[in-house]
């Protein structure tokens, strides 16, 4: 005579932490916790995530600075589309000088740029000027954090599902 255990709806599933007395389906080792229905969970408890490997920098300060850079991007494409309309050579003039340098480091290429000549250095200063604007009125802070999140809770589903449906789909082949 089998045995069997019915569990009830108010267990908790965790596949992120190893625990020594878990159970192992498949490959993920899976523990069953009794979630109790009368606690509350309290945020203020919880501590922060130490990330290593940043050195001196925390992943903020490092997202920041990739941000800082894309907005540079995005100012060089504003004033590129302005200037195409309205200016031709210093549309020319801008074009070629972004064939010669890159744009991976910002503030490295408006440096550049402002010490090419003095017509660059008006060009370099509009591009900080569109940068700066960009970033405290037109950029949406708010949709980025949604937009972060939800693709973050996106991928890790997709990811997860993809894995159950290959590891199941060799089971049942066996």
């Amino acid at each position: 005579m089998k045995s069997s255990t019915i569990l009830s709806s108010s267990f908790h599933l965790s596949i992120f932490f190893y625990k020594p007395h878990s159970i192992t389906i498949g490959a993920l080792p899976f523990t069953f916790k009794q979630w109790n229905k009368t606690s509350k969970i309290t945020l203020s408890n919880c501590q922060k995530m130490h990330v290593s490997g940043f050195g001196e920098e925390s992943p903020e300060a490092k997202a920041a600075k990739n941000l800082h850079n894309f907005f540079t991007y995005v100012a060089i494409r504003v004033v590129t589309a302005q200037l195409e309309s309205y200016n031709l050579e210093a549309y020319k003039e801008l074009m070629e000088f972004l064939d010669r340098h890159s744009v991976n480091d910002g503030d490295k290429f408006c440096a550049a740029l402002m010490r090419e000549s003095s017509r660059h250095k008006t060009l370099a200063m509009r591009i900080l000027e569109v940068r700066s604007a960009y970033c405290k009125r037109d950029f949406e802070w708010d949709n980025l954090e949604k937009l972060a999140r939800k693709m973050a809770d996106d991928s890790n589903t997709k990811i997860m599902r993809d894995y159950v449906l290959e590891t199941s789909h060799l089971e049942n082949e066996k």
